[in-house]
């Protein structure tokens, strides 16, 4: 069993996905640093270097091979979703937890983060914004399960996502 997590940059994918994997006991990977072992480099580094178009071709290829024969939890980039052969991938081989964020929120959240190249434009509030309003809807195609951030602590995000997956019999109830 495979539960993907997907969301906007900042939504909590990475510490979330590692309390969840902690909590029921299951590896976790996070796609992102595994692709940055693969290339030998930053991801940013290497989309600057070799494109966009490039970047995802590797993701995609990351993503078959993280989704087959395997279990766990695992963390995906925030444009995985940009890529349809993604979407149907993940939707098809696992269990997908949309992490929903505002801009807002997110902007809050990560003010202080210098290393998102996203962010290091002059409006990063407008660029969350517009990150939003392409990829939220391709969120919600890919998600067997919603889950509002807010305020939450990580905590009660893990608890929210175990207690959604145990409804839907995904997980046994405790």
């Amino acid at each position: 069993m495979i539960i993907s997590l997907v969301g906007l940059p900042g939504s909590g994918k990475s510490t979330v996905g590692r309390q969840l994997a902690r909590r029921l006991q299951l590896p976790f990977v996070d796609s992102d640093h595994r692709i940055e072992s693969r290339l030998g480099c930053p991801i940013r580094e290497y989309f600057e270097r070799e494109g966009e178009e490039k970047f995802r071709d590797i993701e995609q290829q990351a993503i078959e091979e993280l989704t087959t024969n395997a279990q766990g939890i695992l963390s995906t980039g925030g444009g995985v979703v940009l890529r349809e052969a993604n979407r149907n991938r993940l939707r098809e081989c696992s269990h997908v937890v949309y992490l929903k964020s505002s801009p807002e929120e997110l902007i809050h959240r990560l003010r202080h983060d210098n290393s998102r190249p996203l962010l290091q434009v002059a409006d990063p509030l407008s660029r969350l914004r517009d990150l939003y309003a392409v990829r939220d809807p391709l969120y919600q195609s890919v998600a067997h399960f919603v889950i509002e951030t807010g305020r939450p602590s990580v905590a009660t995000l893990t608890n929210m996502i175990i207690m959604q997956l145990e409804l839907a019999g995904v997980l046994p109830s405790a």
